[in-house]
């Protein structure tokens, strides 16, 4: 096993994060930032000229600078002629070996009033000896401005020693307000961020606000000793400036969640969806704030807890179930129920509740089959499923509601809404020794197979996520669930674990005999998922077992950074191909997706790797800079066209779970404990385990 370091030029970035604080690294600023730099600090000291020179403080008209040469009363400038004539001498004597002698020459002219021939022919014959080399350096010769400004600054030097010998003078002595030299770079780098602003303001009207425009992405096959997942990470030193490096991003990455949701507030605020390019809105879940209840919780934890509260009376005083029709019951249980139920957990709100429960018992009446495998849509106004009768569903749409009604069963007491959705499960398990432990995605209302297919992506994904969370929720306690997630492991190690030519970890997809070398952007959340699961594994995080997951996991999440780092835009497509044992794009669209920064989440928060947040930045960035519209984010047609512009539609889980798991990838300081206290449904909503919430009923009770 390799002991892994951050790669050199990895750590470099780590450590250029700017500042001259708390640890001494100066700030990199290029020479046309200096200049403006001095410009505002010579303003700041010394006044405008449109204000006739004069900078007055207070009301007895005096400036609280001592300048130690050329100051007047009454006017901070200095005599401009005195000092370019000053700094001009200066200037030729450095240049000059005769200079002096010109000057005595001069002088002496000066003062025989022009009448002394021998001090006129001297002068003259020393000018003649040096015009040559007047002319050689004619192109260095400082400008007036530039020589006014050394003036400034040679006083400003002057001050500043002057002030270190003196003590501080009374309160209201003359100099008392005179600015320090933190204070005024603090007064200047305010200024830049308000001309960076904008800056940002014109940008946004020329070019759609991708603030960014200058990155690029570094590209793949860097970080190689990630590859086979067999680096243990070790790091000995003081990680201070990483985490405040971390810290910093954080900020940005809350910068675009305020981008996105102030574009949605103003332009489809309680509707579903905001159309980041048009400026329009929809409605493709029947009009019940899906974007607006997906964001609470990612509003929450992001601190913005104004717009959350503006979020929390609408759903409390708009939110309707009673007029929608026909919706399908995976994705209204995950995003709408999801979040309310985080909302709820987070904020203690009664109103969340409320809606909660309204919902779930409209969306429980899909479970009430003759087999109980639940209807995959429901009218939510009449509770009529889809059709007639139960129909066709998959194994992801069946086993990924469980988290769910869990939780809104314990916090409204309806523990029946429990146990319909716990007898997918049990239905289900029966199966699972059909094909060494996996599940073909396609399932009958029987339940039993319909397809042959086995596949970590669409259609079959979450259900083995949710074996792993649903134990997890309940305090590891329901060692079915366990072992049905154990079992698929196995299945998956033993048959779909592939590799590329060049050492990349995939999961094929399997029909029958036949193997499909592709591995979809979705397939990408075992990465995180394999972590979790060896990080609580019964036999020990260090047993065979867990090593073999969490090394696969590891080795998952290069990949999936490799899918993101080897596209142009630096963004991973929906599909990657492993034909021929190299990397490939089979469907090259982006649509907003989670999974592959969700991974990074959890094996950072696992780990305490920093280069997951590494990674992490970089997805972020390349979201920046080719996602982002004047009012929000759109997908991409193709990842590898960086030319393209963003599409017309922002997934209500683009706020949900991407920008979440950005923000908390950077966030060292979060509240979220994915080992002891919380259990992520498969859309980014955070609840509560089962034991911490029950401790908390019991307390509120007791009082």
């Amino acid at each position: 096993m390799s002991t892994s370091t951050i790669d050199p030029h990895e750590k470099g970035k780590l450590l250029r994060h700017g500042g001259h604080g708390e640890h001494g690294e100066r700030e990199h600023l290029s020479p046309a930032t200096m200049k403006k730099r001095n410009k505002k600090k010579n303003r700041h000291l010394h006044g405008h000229k449109g204000e006739a020179g004069v900078h007055e403080h207070g009301d007895d008209g005096r400036h609280h600078h001592h300048h130690h040469h050329h100051h007047k009363k009454g006017n901070t400038f200095p005599d401009m002629k005195e000092i370019v004539e000053e700094n001009r001498e200066r200037s030729l004597h450095d240049d000059h070996p005769h200079h002096d002698d010109i000057l005595r020459a001069n002088r002496k002219e000066d003062e025989s009033g022009g009448d002394d021939d021998d001090a006129h022919k001297i002068a003259e014959e020393l000018r003649e000896q040096e015009r040559p080399q007047e002319q050689e350096g004619q192109e260095e010769e400082l400008s007036v401005e530039e020589l006014f400004q050394m003036a400034i600054e040679e006083e400003e030097m002057d001050v500043q020693e002057k002030n270190q010998e003196e003590k501080k003078p009374p309160e209201n002595a003359p100099g008392a307000g005179e600015i320090g030299e933190e204070e005024l770079l603090a007064m200047i780098r305010e200024e830049e961020e308000e001309e960076e602003q904008e800056e940002a303001e014109r940008n946004a009207e020329v070019n759609g606000a991708q603030l960014s425009s200058e990155w690029k992405p570094p590209g793949g096959d860097r970080f190689t000793d990630y590859r086979d997942g067999s680096n243990v990470y070790s790091y000995s030193g003081n990680d201070d400036h990483l985490l405040q490096l971390a810290r910093s991003r954080r900020e940005k990455i809350r910068d675009a969640m305020k981008h996105a949701w102030g574009g949605y507030k103003t332009h489809a605020f309680g509707n579903d969806e905001v159309k980041p390019q048009s400026h329009g809105k929809a409605n493709p879940w029947g009009g019940i704030g899906t974007t607006l209840v997906d964001s609470l919780d990612t509003l929450w934890l992001m601190g913005m807890k104004d717009e959350f509260w503006e979020a929390r009376d609408w759903v409390r005083d708009h939110l309707d179930h009673s007029h929608v029709g026909t919706v399908s019951v995976f994705e209204t249980t995950i995003r709408s129920l999801g979040g309310l139920l985080s909302a709820y957990d987070w904020s203690g709100d009664e109103a969340f509740l409320d809606k909660a429960l309204d919902l779930g018992t409209r969306l429980g009446r899909a479970f009430d089959t003759r087999s109980g495998i639940p209807s995959p849509r429901i009218n939510l106004g009449n509770g009529n499923p889809g059709h007639v009768r139960a129909t066709n569903t998959n194994i992801a749409e069946a086993g990924t509601l469980q988290i769910e009604f869990r939780y809104l069963a314990r916090a409204a007491h309806q523990p029946e809404l429990a146990r319909k959705a716990e007898k997918v499960f049990e239905l289900l398990k029966p199966l699972q020794s059909q094909n060494g432990g996996l599940f073909p995605w396609g399932i009958t209302a029987t339940p039993s197979f319909y397809k042959s297919e086995i596949t970590f992506g669409a259609m079959g994904d979450s259900f083995y996520e949710y074996m792993l969370k649903v134990w997890l929720q309940g305090g590891q306690k329901e060692d079915m669930y366990r072992e049905m997630y154990d079992k698929a492991m196995e299945g998956l190690h033993k048959n779909l674990i592939q590799k590329t030519n060049d050492g990349l970890t995939y999961i094929v997809v399997k029909d029958g005999s036949r193997f499909k070398h592709k591995m979809d952007h979705l397939a990408c959340f075992m990465a995180g998922t394999l972590a979790l699961g060896a990080y609580t594994d019964p036999t020990g995080l260090e047993s065979e077992r867990a090593q073999r997951d969490l090394t696969t996991g590891k080795a998952l999440a290069y990949t999936c950074y490799q899918m993101y780092a080897r596209t142009k835009t630096g963004i991973g497509p929906e599909v990657a191909s492993f034909y021929g044992g190299n990397m490939g794009i089979e469907v090259g669209s982006y649509i907003l997706r989670p999974e592959v920064v969700e991974s990074f989440f959890i094996l950072n928060q696992l780990t305490g790797d920093p280069t997951y947040r590494e990674w992490g930045w970089e997805a972020f960035q390349a979201i920046e800079r080719f996602c982002k519209t004047d009012i929000a984010y759109g997908g991409l047609r193709d990842v590898n066209n960086d030319k393209g512009q963003p599409e017309d539609k922002m997934e209500s889980f683009f706020l949900a779970e991407t920008m979440k798991y950005l923000f908390l990838l950077q966030d060292p300081d979060t509240e979220i404990d994915i080992l002891n206290k919380h259990v992520f449904n498969t859309e980014a909503h955070p609840t509560r385990i089962f034991p911490l919430f029950d401790e908390e009923m019991k307390e509120t009770s007791a009082q």
